[in-house]
Order: C-alpha cells, then structure tokens, then sequence
C-alpha cells in the first residue's frame, strides 16, 4: 500500500523534474525543501542528465551491452534501457529497486526495444550478494556490464558499509565493466539544512558526503578524465545548455580494466 501521508524521495524527485507521480505531501516537501536550497531542482537535472551522458559513454565507447541501475526510482523519460538501447538495441538491462513504490511502476520500467531485453528485481543495495544473485539470473557477469549508481548511495547510512556494498558489487563484475556513480555533497550550508529538515519529516533519510567520500567508492577502478567533478562537469555536450556548473552534486566513472580495448560483447537476459 502506498502511503500518502509521508513525503516520498522518489516522488520528490519525480516532482522536481517535472514528472507526474507525486502527491500533495511530496509537492509540499519538494517546495519546502527549494525554499531553504532553490539550486535542488538543478540538482535533479545535473544527476539525470548525468546518466544519459555516462550511458552512452559507457555502451558507446566501451561496447558495454549490460547494464544494471540499482536505486531505479520512479520511471520518467530517458530511462537507461532508453539511452543504451538507442545505442546498442541488443542492450540488456536490469532496473533494481527496494521500493515498493517503484515495483507498481515496473511495467513502464521494461518497455524494451525489440531487439533488447529489460527486467525488474526487488532487492535491496544494502544486501549485495542477493542482488547479485538476482542480476546473474538475468544477465552474463561473465562480459561486461555497466553498474549504474545514481543517487543512491545515501540511503545507506554508514560509510563503510555504503563502500563494502559496492565494492561487492564490483568485484563480482568482469574486466572491461563500467561504474557510473553520482551523489549529492556536502558543500554549501543551504544544502545540509534543507536535507536535515527533510530527513526529519519521517520520510526515509538520505545522507550527504564528501567529495573525497564519493572518489572512495571507485576505489580499485581507474578513473576516466575529468575524474569525478560536479556532474554538469563531465564529459558535456556541445547542443545541451549545462546550466550552473558548480553545483552540489559529483560523478564520474571508473572502468575495471582488462587487457587490450574495452569492447564488450553482450548478455543474455530472461
């Protein structure tokens, strides 16, 4: 059952970029939140803009033809079975969520192209080892596969389990796979205030960190230029207006290498 009584992190999100499933209490809470940090909504614009940009990098230059993006959210457009599938239509992909929430909405979420396949588990980033015993039902962990981290990372609380859990993760992939990770930081005032007051709300808290927290988790991976940056930062492209480009929020990719190029050469999916 869905509670509208609490405000909604996924909803929220879905608010601030102009989405429809939201209600009442998570349009009060997204509108409370950008009166104490009004930069928010570009925030959610730089983190979403960010996934296309890492996706495409990742199927395009990298030849990646999996991908599993845990912390999913709700469905909104630019999906990465979207952008990896424009790219790579043979593209398998697995959307990975613990809410509730998001499983009502996981029909939208496998609206694969025909050449593809998308599938949806409900599990939790918190337990690695069941996510990966999912995902390995549905995709090849013996090819690449591009791990999608975006915005998630702050729901879970304490920093050396947030680091284990993705380090598990990536261990369990093979050479030549991708980590695409972004998460808001700590940085401007406004921002850990608005964020405090939210997590008082009863809603599920989220937890910011520091940018040299972020940088941790891509420890063992090589970093691409420019590194982790604002994410309106990395890799931006010439027809799209980034907007503010010092903001709160950083990513960057790191790649597990192996020898000669990264190629990829696909999956199989359920």
């Amino acid at each position: 059952m869905i509670d509208t009584t609490v405000p909604h992190s996924a909803r929220i999100w879905n608010y601030w970029l102009g989405g429809r499933d939201h209600y009442a209490v998570d349009r009060s809470a997204g509108e409370e939140y950008c009166r104490i940090f009004p930069e928010v909504r570009q925030v959610a614009r730089a983190s979403r803009e960010f996934l296309g940009r890492t996706v495409r990098h990742l199927a395009v230059e990298g030849g990646i033809r999996q991908f599993v993006d845990i912390g999913t959210g709700l469905p909104t457009a630019e999906n990465t079975h979207q952008i990896a599938q424009r790219h790579r239509p043979d593209a398998r992909i697995v959307y990975v969520d613990n809410d509730p929430l998001v499983l009502a909405h996981a029909r939208a979420l496998m609206a694969s192209g025909p050449e593809g396949a998308t599938d949806y588990v409900h599990a939790d980033l918190r337990e690695p080892e069941a996510v990966l015993a999912a995902v390995n039902q549905r995709l090849d962990l013996g090819r690449p596969v591009g791990l999608i981290l975006n915005g998630v990372l702050g729901h879970v609380d304490d920093y050396a389990r947030a680091r284990a859990a993705v380090g598990t993760l990536v261990d369990a992939l093979a050479p030549g796979s991708g980590l695409s990770l972004n998460d808001g930081v700590t940085g401007r005032l406004a921002f850990a205030e608005a964020q405090g007051r939210y997590n008082r709300t009863g809603a599920v808290p989220y937890h910011l960190r520091g940018h040299d927290e972020i940088v941790g988790f891509f420890d063992g991976l090589e970093l691409i230029d420019p590194g982790v940056v604002s994410c309106p930062l990395w890799r931006p492209t010439a027809d799209v207006d980034p907007g503010p480009l010092d903001l709160e929020i950083v990513g960057g990719v790191g790649l597990k290498r192996r020898p000669g190029p990264l190629t990829g050469d696909g999956g199989r999916a359920a």
